[in-house]
């Protein structure tokens, strides 16, 4: 109080900068102090009361109005702090699990002789609400390859993708085929997943001595198959309720002969509903792209693709985005 005014009087009687400079250190020091706005002018009433008692009462009344006016001010700061704290944390937590998921949603492309993988999955946010993995078989040399988008997003998404990949991880080696990997796989999350979140999800293994590309879906966004000798692609069509829904789902199996110079592109919506402005880009128009970069190697083809709809969107993705290539060497 007689630090304050002291600063006041020297400042009225001299208009000293000084004044005002040391004036803006003692807010900062009330400020690490936490001392609220309305006491601030508390002190300044005292001060001014004290320095001039001789003021009009009109002023006095002035100053009254003013510090129940700071009053409520000071109550709505201090809960805009505590809101923003609180917010600051959660961000902090979030950054933290999206590393974690990051680390345990890794998986590594894998190498296979005469095939080149190509991937790509970009979160449209902190969590990544898309997953897919690979899983190669040591013995075996056939190649498993899963795709999967959540409905529904954040961290409930991450703690399912989570519980999938540790499903995926614990599978023995070509134990069970693509259909009844789902079959398996849908039971374990409609025991364990909030009723409210629906999977769905893509499996294939290649067998690369066979030359054979065995599928199931459950729910998933079709991908599409290219074939060398027609030069032409066809989707991927396999129909599956989606994981969640029924315990006692089951899921057909289909095949694809794979010859040299033929394509499998695997894909979520975030892909194929990818938007311009207000309007949906159309399936023909997600086709158009993957055929336009589909000569180069995979790995580069995935990736031109996902820039290119990524410039589509002014560097804004509205969903997550993965885009999976395999083609086999010619």
């Amino acid at each position: 109080m007689d630090r304050y005014q002291k600063l006041l009087k020297k400042y009225i009687e001299t208009q000293d900068e000084t004044a005002l400079y040391q004036a803006e250190q003692f807010s900062k020091m009330s400020m690490q102090k936490k001392i609220s706005p309305e006491e601030i002018i508390h002190v300044h009433n005292q001060a001014i009361m004290e320095l001039f008692p001789d003021l009009p009462k009109d002023f006095h009344l002035a100053m009254k109005f003013l510090l129940e006016t700071m009053m409520s001010y000071g109550l709505a700061y201090q809960e805009f702090q505590s809101l923003r704290e609180k917010q600051l944390e959660l961000k902090s937590e979030i950054s933290v699990a999206a590393n974690m998921q990051q680390t345990l949603l890794s998986t590594v492309k894998p190498s296979i002789e005469g095939l080149d993988i190509g991937v790509i999955s970009v979160p449209a946010n902190q969590m990544n609400g898309d997953y897919y993995h690979f899983i190669k078989g040591e013995h075996d040399g056939k190649l498993g390859v899963a795709i999967a988008d959540v409905i529904g997003k954040g961290i409930p998404a991450a703690l399912a993708m989570s519980m999938i990949k540790y499903f995926m991880d614990s599978l023995p080696e070509s134990s069970m085929s693509p259909q009844m990997i789902l079959k398996h796989l849908n039971r374990v999350v409609e025991r364990n997943v909030d009723p409210s979140m629906f999977i769905t999800m893509f499996y294939g293994s290649y067998d690369v001595d066979a030359e054979i590309f065995t599928y199931s879906s459950a729910g998933h966004e079709p991908g599409y198959y290219y074939n060398r000798e027609t030069g032409m692609y066809k989707e991927i069509e396999a129909k599956g309720l989606v994981l969640g829904v029924d315990s006692k789902s089951s899921y057909e199996q289909f095949e694809l002969n794979i010859e040299k110079g033929d394509k499998i592109v695997l894909l979520t919506d975030g892909v194929t509903e990818c938007r311009q402005g207000d309007r949906f880009i159309e399936r023909e128009e997600v086709f158009e792209v993957i055929q336009k970069y589909d000569h180069l190697p995979a790995q580069e083809a995935v990736e031109q693709v996902y820039k290119h709809f990524e410039r589509l969107q002014d560097f804004h993705l509205r969903d997550d985005f993965t885009l999976i290539m395999l083609s086999k060497n010619v």
